[in-house]
């Protein structure tokens, strides 16, 4: 099973793409889609929507992931921020795949029990489930890998994520 894990922004939106075999885990990919800085956001989604759909082309994953949008302060960003993400559940749903929405105390309280655990705590879970050399840089990415790794705790129908 392959799965894409997806932290949604304008400007940078990290992706990561895992292996699920059985119980075993494999990072087979991550990175970020970058739209052009200062331009209206309507050129940001309509970049946003040409990178994923490439990166769900290529990677044909079974299953999606996405965070649900968490903002506390700043009502624009979080609309524009809405408006990525919609685009993003689009293509998902064009190309007919599975979607589950996570926020993130869900992947906190899921991955290390905590509902305040800090970024570092989850990059070292990361690269001890991923039996990485190194934690992944940055913070971002290691957010889409535990994206995607919920998806593939999820099938294996753990109700306590949800």
């Amino acid at each position: 099973m392959i799965i894409l894990g997806i932290d949604p922004w304008t400007t940078t939106t990290w992706f990561a793409i895992i292996k699920k075999e059985y119980n075993n885990y494999s990072l087979i990919d991550y990175g970020v889609l970058t739209t052009t800085p200062k331009i209206h956001i309507s050129n940001k989604v309509f970049e946003l929507w040409i990178d994923i759909k490439t990166i769900i082309e290529k990677y044909n994953p079974d299953l999606i992931s996405i965070e649900k949008l968490f903002f506390q302060t700043n009502l624009k960003t979080g609309i524009d921020v809405a408006q990525a993400r919609w685009v993003l559940l689009y293509e998902s749903m064009l190309a007919n795949k599975k979607i589950l929405e996570y926020t993130p105390l869900q992947v906190k309280k899921a991955i290390t029990w905590n509902w305040k655990a800090n970024k570092l705590q989850l990059q070292n879970a990361i690269k001890m489930i991923f039996r990485l050399d190194s934690i992944p840089k940055p913070d971002d990415a290691a957010d889409a890998i535990w994206l995607a790794y919920m998806w593939g705790l999820n099938s294996n129908n753990i109700s306590w994520i949800i």
